[in-house]
């Protein structure tokens, strides 16, 4: 059965990167992942990762008669991100493939010639706008994620009543005119948060 996926080739990457959302959506079973190899950096800024596991898988490149097909180890990761699959450095050595990035094509030797992999340019641009809708949504929820945070610390505190008067420790008399012989004074509180 023919499947086609929505794949980023990074020359860059020294992994291949498949979604557990992808293996789902493939129908395999989440017991053929094999035991993680070690953790890796850069794929969440700031964070190391550990994948839950990793998978070998035959990928395939073109259709018959000419075409290739090789085993590759996938790094599962349990986030959701806008392709299927990433595949690295180590597809790019497996499938001796060359890319060129101007023309958004990647050759590769095959067994009656050349193999050509390649897309449009308003394909590529609509997969860029969904990356960067995908991470300005991540942005986002992290920066609400923050302030509901902040709004939760700011809160005030139940216990206390909202029609008591009552003075609480840290209050601090002020005098509201010191020219003026009554003694007007105003109670402010000294632990209120500078906003």
């Amino acid at each position: 059965m023919k499947r086609l996926f929505k794949v980023l080739m990074d020359g860059g990457s020294d992994l291949n990167i498949m979604y557990a959302e992808t293996l789902d959506a493939m129908g395999i079973d989440r017991s053929h992942i094999q035991p993680p190899g070690a953790p890796f950096h850069s794929i969440i800024p700031r964070k190391q990762v550990v994948p839950p596991g990793q998978i070998n898988l035959p990928i395939t490149f073109r259709d018959p008669p000419n075409y290739r097909i090789e085993t590759l180890t996938l790094e599962v990761v349990g986030f959701h991100g806008t392709y299927h699959a990433i595949l690295g450095c180590p597809c790019y050595a497996k499938f001796m493939a060359v890319p060129n990035y101007t023309y958004l094509k990647l050759k590769m030797p095959g067994p009656s010639g050349v193999i050509t992999v390649g897309t449009s340019f308003q394909r590529a641009y609509e997969c860029e706008v969904e990356c960067c809708d995908h991470t300005m949504a991540i942005v986002a929820s992290k920066e609400l994620a923050a302030i509901r945070k902040e709004v939760v610390e700011e809160a005030p505190n139940p216990k206390w009543s909202t029609r008591s008067f009552e003075p609480v420790e840290g209050i601090k008399e002020v005098l509201i005119d010191p020219s003026s012989s009554r003694s007007k004074v105003v109670h402010i509180g000294t632990a209120l948060s500078s906003k």
